[in-house]
């Protein structure tokens, strides 16, 4: 028998993610027993903090091992609201708060509730792999505006407003970015939010990267600007960069009551609830003791402190200096020129496998000059990362 079709049409346009390509590429060469220091890493390199460690075991010796309700235990949902009230003045109510599978998994629900065939969603370039793909599989149809270096990587309100058509849904800021590690300002947020609201379009926030600002700079949501902004920004956040907690894999989403109602039955039927155990660490992770997340944060900024001005040194590499997150996206472009290849891709390639240093090509961020480097490990390794590139670069440079 000759099956017609195996595969939904829906899937064959998908980008595989380039983060975990390359991920899988260093991790086989390990195998092979050749010393590759990996950059690809876009989680902290420390272990969950003890206390929240403790609060996951006490939760499952206490029984607490049960289906929960589909949108997050009450508990967790109150822990949230009360960390949103705390470190955002933003107040919400538990039917505004739902708790997903990891951020990843809210965006995406996210997406299914909001879009119909054809809609767009204005994404800014540089962008996380996932925005783009999660888009088009709830029938969105991604519209591209870049951020480019010369405005720190960030889109401008007359950028967006351009942008926008009467298809035009919903805009996404993710700010601190992944993968530049640039931070909208308040006032850049002010100039956006009055085309969201003149415009009348949704403003999907991830502020996932929050807790990881550096040199004195403050993380604003652009749904603390007014009541009116509130209504029209579902904030997506979670436990995993601020807590090292990307295993265990809890996000949430805060705004609307109405679409917060229906990502909560889509969730009912997909993942029926995050899982138990992990939902109990949550609680302790915004309830406990927070001094872990500001140690991370310094350790963060310590490294970026040491590791930018090497980077920056390295010819043909032009970079911006980051305000947040644990990326660096220098344009590489002369580099790759200059050392004899065709695309940045290929650099990429050959840092790898000559230099045996695994980066993420900036393709798949939409920024093809680009290549991203993650500082989430020791500042031993990121030091001697550094030197291989510059070696590398150095040696394969033509005059």
């Amino acid at each position: 028998m000759i099956l017609k079709q195996l595969l939904a049409n829906r899937v064959k346009t998908l980008t595989p993610s380039s983060t975990l390509a390359i991920t899988a590429k260093a991790n086989e060469l390990k195998a092979q027993g050749i010393d590759i220091i990996g950059l690809g890493a876009g989680e902290p390199d420390f272990n969950t903090p003890q206390n929240i460690l403790d609060a996951a075991a006490d939760s499952m010796n206490r029984g607490f091992t049960k289906y929960t309700p589909a949108g997050g235990l009450p508990t967790l949902k109150l822990a949230i609201m009360d960390k949103l009230a705390r470190d955002n003045q933003l107040t919400y109510n538990s039917n505004e708060i739902l708790v997903g599978v990891g951020a990843k998994h809210v965006l995406y629900t996210l997406f299914q509730v909001i879009l119909d065939e054809g809609d767009e969603v204005i994404i800014p370039i540089p962008y996380w792999v996932s925005y783009p793909e999660q888009v088009k599989l709830a029938g969105g149809v991604p519209v591209y505006v870049e951020g480019t270096a010369e405005q720190g990587y960030k889109i401008t309100a007359e950028q967006l407003a351009n942008a926008i058509t009467e298809k035009t849904k919903a805009v996404i800021i993710n700010s601190p970015s992944n993968p530049s590690g640039m931070i909208y300002s308040r006032e850049e947020l002010e100039a956006l939010a009055r085309v969201a609201e003149e415009k009348d379009i949704l403003v999907v926030s991830d502020e996932i990267y929050e807790k990881l600002v550096y040199n004195g700079v403050e993380h604003f949501s652009i749904a603390q600007l007014s009541e009116n902004m509130k209504a029209r920004t579902i904030v997506i956040n979670g436990v995993a960069k601020s807590h090292s907690m990307t295993g265990w894999r809890i996000g949430y989403a805060a705004g609307d009551a109405q679409i917060i109602k229906a990502m909560t039955d889509l969730a009912s039927h997909s993942t029926s609830n995050a899982t138990t155990t992990a939902q109990y660490a949550a609680i302790e992770a915004y309830n406990g003791p927070q001094d872990m997340v500001e140690e991370m944060r310094r350790a963060f900024e310590l490294r970026l402190e040491k590791i930018y001005p090497q980077l920056a040194s390295i010819p043909g590499f032009k970079v911006l200096k980051p305000q947040g997150a644990f990326y660096l996206l220098p344009d590489v472009s002369e580099a790759a020129q200059k050392c004899g290849y065709e695309s940045v891709d290929a650099f990429a390639t050959a840092l790898l496998e000559e230099a045996n240093v695994a980066v993420i090509p900036g393709s798949g961020f939409g920024a093809d000059a680009t290549i991203r480097l993650s500082y989430a490990t020791s500042l031993e390794l990121l030091e001697e990362a550094v030197r291989r590139i510059q070696a590398f670069v150095i040696a394969k440079w033509q005059d």
